[in-house]
């Protein structure tokens, strides 16, 4: 099972004893994941779809729960490899389908005429706890997570423009949070790719074990980058060391070759016949071999003079 599947399984699982947060819940799946069918007589049935099972059972106990009413459940077979199985919920007239779309702020009046509002009603989302819960239930109808092991992304598939901006606008209600959006083919994207949002996101909806996973999983990361950057740093002071350690050593052999082994001084002819011998050492490491031990800035100095008697020659 995927992350996102097992993400929608938790927030599945998440339970509000508040009214106000039902109906938030409630109206943002409807928004995002229902189509109004007409049912004749100037009449309307809510459908709504979903392809995760736990996700189907949770808004019918809510809709239950808050509304009284019991939905029809159907159950459609995918039709192609590409797409799963699908559940879908049915409100009917009779239980008042009419009524439920108004009072989540769908169908409105205007000149005494019915119409489909587009985006959030916002007189259901005054509050920061029903604005978590208009984002878990907007999650549940069409929101998708990539696994955390691969890269970073949370989004939300629009049907509108003003969808897509309403939900951005609610993202930003919350403290030091915000998304972005894009247009796909006909219909839009919210998305979050920072690792921090998404899992403040994920709190904010109420999947805390998946909160838990996430960090562990960036905590794991870092630790993996920073060994690799440790590694290759060293690799890379190596490299410096070896690098310097090369010439010097063709440094000294050509005062060897032209001057013969006791043409430089004592303390020179020491740190050189050390070096000769230790290819690989530091400077650090050349220092503590001399007797008494010579700082790193000592060994260098000599070094360096060694350099330049072999540049005169």
């Amino acid at each position: 099972m995927s992350f996102g599947q097992e993400t929608k399984n938790e927030l599945a699982r998440f339970e509000t004893d508040k009214n106000c947060c039902k109906l938030a819940e409630i109206a943002s799946f409807i928004r995002m994941a229902g189509s109004i069918g007409l049912a004749g007589g100037g009449k309307f049935n809510i459908i709504l779809k979903t392809e995760n099972a736990a996700v189907a059972r949770h808004f019918k106990v809510l809709i239950k729960d808050y509304f009284r009413i019991e939905p029809v459940v159907e159950y459609e077979e995918g039709g192609n490899l590409s797409r799963g199985n699908v559940y879908v919920l049915k409100i009917t007239p009779d239980m008042g389908s009419e009524a439920i779309l108004r009072e989540v702020g769908i169908l409105m009046i205007k000149q005494g005429n019915n119409y489909i509002s587009d985006g959030i009603y916002m007189g259901i989302i005054r509050t920061k706890c029903c604005r978590k819960s208009y984002l878990r239930g907007s999650f549940l109808a069409a929101g998708t997570i990539t696994n955390p092991e691969k890269s970073y992304q949370m989004e939300w598939r629009c049907g509108s423009e003003r969808m897509a901006k309403d939900l951005l606008r609610l993202i930003g209600t919350f403290d030091a949070l915000e998304g972005k959006m894009t247009k796909r083919k006909n219909y839009w994207v919210v998305y979050v790719k920072a690792s921090g949002y998404i899992s403040d996101l994920l709190a904010l909806m109420g999947a805390h074990g998946k909160v838990l996973e996430l960090e562990n999983i960036m905590i794991t990361k870092e630790l993996r980058s920073e060994a690799v950057r440790m590694t290759n740093c060293d690799t890379a002071n190596m490299d410096r060391v070896l690098n310097a350690s090369e010439k010097q050593i063709t440094d000294i052999k050509k005062i060897i070759e032209r001057k013969g082994e006791n043409f430089l001084p004592e303390k020179l002819r020491d740190i050189a016949r050390l070096r000769l011998e230790n290819p690989e050492a530091s400077l650090t490491q050349l220092g503590e071999m001399l007797t008494p031990p010579l700082k790193k800035s000592g060994v260098n100095n000599r070094l360096r003079k060694i350099s330049d008697i072999a540049g005169s020659l």
